[in-house]
């Protein structure tokens, strides 16, 4: 389906919606901008192609395909969302099966697909051959003033509230900072690390302005040496500027130690307050074994909403 046919993304928009009411009742619905957005920009200018899947006329799922350029030429993910009232009929089977040829096809050697943790999807997942690798946490930071946590101590360092487009002179050393997100733990996943350019810095923040977003980046800067040693970054929904959520948090490892992923959230936190009155929530993904990360959104107040599951095979 193209995000330019407006009937196709309502359809689409129902069967996701239909799914979030039964799967996953915290999530906010999809919206039909929100939908066209993404299928349009993606996350840094790669959308994933989407599908609808009817069948006697109606339509009784959606799925997804998405891959990289940048990295991870191995690789394939793939989406399958299943109307509830119409589940085991085979249809998400059949679309699991049409999307994995797919990736054959065009020599993918990998192929993910994530469920909520439940049992549903542990038994499809096994029932098509594959395993589960990681586990995704998703957490939610209901806001209601700033939090009671005292400011670490981190006189080496200042923090910078960075313009929404990045200057051409730093693009450089923000994608050398935004690589050490690799450190993050990903579990048994069959990935490779991210390659971060300038050109897929900038890829990012056109896909999310295009979006409607409004992007927060606040860097931490070692006084010394005017390095770049820490970011995190917020997306401010322009649609429903009540909803946030959280991107990249980290720091390189040469600065690490001095608590400025704690820092660099709470100062986001109080610029959030002046900039945007209207935000209530911000939602976070961790790998469940992210311990350092967990601890800082558990500080700030974070709530756990649920649980993904990764699976991935060989095809």
């Amino acid at each position: 389906m193209s995000p330019d046919d407006r009937d196709a993304v309502r359809r689409l928009v129902a069967v996701t919606n239909a799914a979030r009411v039964v799967d996953s009742p915290w999530l906010h619905p999809l919206t039909a901008h929100e939908c066209v957005g993404d299928l349009r920009h993606g996350w840094d200018g790669e959308p994933k192609a989407a599908f609808l899947a009817t069948a006697d006329g109606a339509d009784v799922g959606a799925g997804g395909y998405e891959v990289s350029a940048y990295d991870n030429l191995h690789l394939a993910w793939v989406e399958v969302e299943i109307v509830p009232s119409l589940r085991r009929l085979g249809h998400g089977s059949a679309l699991l099966s049409w999307l994995v040829d797919r990736a054959r096809s065009e020599g993918r050697a990998t192929v993910g697909v994530a469920g909520w943790d439940a049992a549903g999807p542990r038994a499809f997942a096994a029932r098509h051959g594959f395993e589960q690798k990681s586990v995704e946490v998703h957490r939610r930071q209901y806001l209601g003033g700033l939090p009671t946590v005292p400011l670490p101590d981190a006189p080496d360092y200042e923090l910078v509230r960075w313009p929404d487009r990045t200057p051409a002179d730093e693009l450089d050393a923000l994608a050398e900072l935004t690589a050490a997100i690799n450190d993050a733990p990903t579990d048994d996943l069959d990935v490779e690390d991210e390659a971060f350019s300038p050109e897929r810095v900038t890829a990012y923040e056109r896909a999310w302005a295009a979006r409607g977003h409004r992007l927060y980046r606040l860097v931490a800067r070692h006084l010394d040496t005017g390095a770049l040693a820490g970011q995190t970054v917020v997306a401010v929904d322009g649609e429903r500027p009540e909803l946030g959520e959280q991107h990249d948090t980290s720091v390189v490892a040469a600065h690490r130690g001095h608590r400025l992923g704690l820092l660099l959230k709470l100062e986001m936190l109080r610029w959030l307050s002046e900039e945007e009155p209207r935000l209530r929530e911000i939602d976070t993904w961790n790998a469940e074994s992210n311990d350092h990360m967990i601890g800082v959104n558990e500080l700030l107040g974070y709530r756990i909403m649920g649980r993904v599951l990764d699976f991935q095979r060989r095809v």
